[in-house]
């Protein structure tokens, strides 16, 4: 897959079957226009090209601040995977935001990078003020000499697979095996081990404390995790249970998020290693014990049920 990034004296490319969007997820949703596109490129002999942005259009349009769901880096991971031909990010800025619906159409998709045809999701939207659409693409087509198709929502059991959807599942209740039935893989992300209290090494279950700091992504409900651990020099994850909270048994304020590896050695020292986390089941909220006692016996109880979720 290539990987371009837009700049107004890139070489101009041919033969694009594109789509246009976020993609934050590359959700089951998104992979319903990312079938559609691949299949259209195939039959016109073009190249299936994502046209993303980054940073994302709300930071800059509204200045607030989006939890993300996938980094670009993620999103250009999962894309590859899937099979496209072309990644292309544009630099999301005021002067972008700025940009007419039909000058993007004109001087960009079709000017530089070579559009052929368009496919778009059910509520597409682009250019200054959002007002470009469906509607807006197939008046051009009818001068400009491409194509456009549009697909329906992808839905699910109860309404349609959306980001923001995924987003609430995560963030607001926690419920991250629900959220990844709507992406079709386990929410995650890479993160650097920072030193902690060490407080969970004379409990009984040392922790590697998770770098919180200059992340984009979304961070779930606080309570206590199964997840799987990715560490470069093991080919296969590790499981563990991870903690996000403020630590309340021992009256601490600061959201930490910490990870007991099971079964880890811990004459391995973690410190500045990168490692990624993926999120499969919450096992309960987060709790203040009466003690030390009653908090040990619980994360025993919640190493138990940790073992018997990944190993039966």
């Amino acid at each position: 897959m290539e990987l371009i990034y837009y700049t107004d004296e890139m070489p101009s490319l041919r033969d694009s079957v594109i789509t246009v969007g976020t993609f934050d997820g590359v959700h089951l949703g998104h992979r319903a226009v990312l079938d559609f596109l691949m299949e259209t490129a195939r039959r016109r002999e073009g190249k299936s090209t994502l046209v993303t942005f980054d940073p994302h259009p709300r930071v800059v349009v509204r200045g607030a601040t989006i939890p993300l769901l996938t980094t670009i880096e993620e999103r250009v991971k999962h894309s590859k995977e899937w099979g496209l031909d072309r990644f292309i990010v544009i630099p999301f800025t005021k002067e972008f935001a700025a940009v007419e619906a039909e000058i993007f159409v004109d001087e960009i998709l079709l000017g530089k990078l070579g559009m052929s045809q368009i496919v778009i999701g059910h509520d597409h939207s682009f250019g200054r003020g959002g007002r470009g659409n469906e509607a807006l693409l197939r008046k051009l087509s009818e001068t400009r000499g491409f194509d456009v198709n549009s697909i329906p929502a992808e839905l699910d059991s109860e309404s349609a697979v959306s980001s923001s959807r995924i987003r609430h599942l995560i963030e607001q209740t926690g419920q991250v095996r629900d959220a990844a039935k709507l992406l079709g893989y386990y929410y995650g992300f890479d993160t650097l081990v920072v030193k902690g209290s060490a407080r969970g090494k004379k409990l009984g279950f040392p922790t590697a404390n998770l770098d919180l700091a200059n992340s984009d992504k979304i961070i779930p409900l606080v309570g206590v995790y199964a997840v799987k651990v990715y560490l470069s020099n093991f080919d296969d994850p590790l499981y563990g249970m991870m903690n996000i909270g403020v630590r309340p048994t021992f009256d601490e304020s600061v959201l930490t998020m910490e990870v007991h590896i099971i079964d880890y050695p811990t004459s391995e020292d973690l410190y500045n290693r990168q490692l990624r986390v993926e999120f499969v089941e919450r096992l309960r909220g987060e709790q203040k014990f009466a003690g030390i006692d009653s908090l040990v016996a619980q994360l025993k109880l919640d190493k138990e049920r940790c073992t018997q979720l990944f190993v039966g």
